[in-house]
């Protein structure tokens, strides 16, 4: 798979979350097979005028290739923000998220807004591709609604302005991450473009993965919230795309080691405090489906210090099978 001039070897994507992907997570995702990596959306107006606290998510990750995605609706803001986010991180690609559907992003215009309005998308992309030397590609989602589902139209749009690639996620805005993907529109998706086709939504693990990819065609997989707590996915999927055996998941102890791997590399990029925060949600994602757990979660839900979480790491893997 080629996305503009990149070379991807192994087409498996880590889909990009805010709260989630951070350098850490991604670090740890990339190591674990995950090819193709993408920071937090940024605000391009937050970057042109020089907020450090954005400019800090957009630091790349090494093991795979790194896009960093930027958000917006002003054609010369996105294309300023572009070339700033690609100044800051030297990443290998520049993707733009028009699949948002919080509130707060597409009701003002941004994110999945940005389908309510394909001229000024096409209008985006078009002043982003002149802006930069990396490929340009666009993340979106069917549309705005059940009743205005434009997907087909758009990603054409996309491509003829000057997109190396496009990911659909299979569900409109007003579904939020509600109901089932549709990967027949992402198949019809496919058949029209000539650039790379990634299908998200709904790839829960390597049977889902299998199927996704034989019925879309998709030349790439993106994998979001499956992966929560579960790094591990990309291997099994990278497994069973190859026909190969998947891969059993590591025993707790272990799987615990790489949560708290994770934790330092947090630590070492947003301070104790922030890393402390975010273990909080990511350490219970861990410890899905492990049996008798409640009493450990209780407990990191009120994680300060990096001393706790070694803590309770060490009698997690004492105390849990």
């Amino acid at each position: 798979m080629k996305i503009g001039n990149l070379t991807v070897e192994n087409p498996l994507f880590l889909a990009p979350m805010a709260g989630v992907t951070d350098w850490a997570f991604r670090t740890v995702c990339a190591k674990l097979w995950a090819g193709v990596t993408v920071t937090e959306m940024v605000s391009s107006r937050a970057l042109v005028y020089q907020d450090k606290k954005t400019a800090k998510l957009l630091r790349k990750n090494e093991g795979s290739l790194c896009g960093a995605q930027i958000f917006g609706n002003d054609p010369e803001i996105m294309a300023r923000g572009a070339r700033l986010a690609l100044e800051i991180s030297g990443c290998d690609f520049l993707d733009i998220n028009m699949g948002c559907p919080m509130p707060k992003i597409a009701n003002s215009g941004d994110g999945c807004g940005l389908m309510r309005t394909p001229e000024l998308a096409q209008k985006i992309v078009e002043a982003v591709v002149k802006a930069v030397d990396v490929p340009v590609t666009v993340k979106c989602r069917l549309g705005w609604d059940k009743g205005s589902i434009n997907v087909l139209e758009f990603t054409k749009r996309m491509e003829d302005a000057g997109a190396a690639m496009v990911t659909v996620h299979g569900r409109t805005r007003s579904q939020l991450y509600s109901g089932v993907a549709d990967w027949d529109a992402i198949r019809k998706v496919k058949a029209q473009l000539s650039i790379p086709v990634v299908a998200n939504g709904d790839i829960t693990g390597p049977e889902a993965a299998l199927r996704c990819a034989k019925w879309t065609g998709a030349d790439g997989l993106m994998i979001g919230r499956s992966c929560f707590g579960d790094p591990w996915i990309f291997q099994q999927v990278k497994a069973a795309l190859a026909g190969e055996e998947i891969p059993e998941r590591p025993l707790l102890k272990d799987r615990i080691a790489v949560a708290v791997e994770q934790f330092r590399l947090a630590e070492q990029d947003h301070g104790e405090h922030v890393a402390c925060l975010e273990a909080r949600k990511h350490f219970a994602w861990y410890l899905r489906g492990v049996s008798h757990s409640g009493f450990y979660k209780q407990q990191i839900s009120s994680l300060t210090t990096m001393e706790d979480i070694y803590r309770v790491a060490k009698e997690i893997s004492r105390d849990l099978r």
